[in-house]
């Protein structure tokens, strides 16, 4: 449980701080996916940038858990 929070919470403050930096620099109803205007509303666009964002910090976190592996964690036998 202790890797979950250690995962999760920094990953959770680091995207509250990228979607605030992001949208106040990108207008979301001038946004472009593949070519193609991006017609949801301002609430289901906020909310898929801030799950993305999450996503991208707990991946962060989750790679910054496992290189902090000792030798002797790696090499252990099963």
């Amino acid at each position: 449980m202790l890797k979950w929070v250690q995962v999760l919470w920094p990953s959770f403050l680091v995207a509250g701080l990228a979607e605030a930096v992001f949208f106040t620099l990108i207008d979301p109803q001038e946004l472009y996916l593949f070519g193609e205007p991006v017609h949801y509303s301002l609430t289901a666009t906020y909310s898929i940038g801030f799950f993305g964002f999450w996503l991208v910090g707990a991946a962060s976190s989750l790679l910054t858990l496992f290189f902090q592996r000792s030798a002797a964690e790696i090499n252990r036998k099963a």
